[in-house]
């Protein structure tokens, strides 16, 4: 019977208000996620000085929409060239194999 992985307390601070929040793993990667997401709230809060915080929060989710679009769209890139190689070197492999039983 698989447990679920135990669920601490992370205290972090995002455009000057404490959070908690529940995580697993190491809570350090929750803490640099949290400060990567403050760092960009402040910077587009600093741009947009009468925003209030749902739309600079509305802003920062579009933005590390777009980010994680541009990646999944390079990752497609590489595994289709990764896909690319692979066949191309299955098939050396194969006429090398090949030409060693004739």
């Amino acid at each position: 019977m698989e447990s679920t992985p135990e669920r601490k307390p992370v205290r972090v601070t995002i455009l000057s208000r404490p959070y908690t929040l529940l995580a697993t793993g190491d809570p350090r990667e929750v803490e640099e996620v949290a400060a990567h997401v403050d760092e960009l709230m402040l910077s587009i809060a600093a741009r947009a000085p009468n925003a209030d915080t749902t739309r600079i929060a509305v802003l920062a989710c579009l933005h590390l929409a777009d980010k994680l679009r541009m990646l999944e769209r390079d990752l497609n890139r590489l595994k289709e060239r990764v896909d690319r190689k692979s066949e191309e070197f299955a098939g050396i492999l194969e006429e090398l194999l090949t030409s060693e039983e004739g």
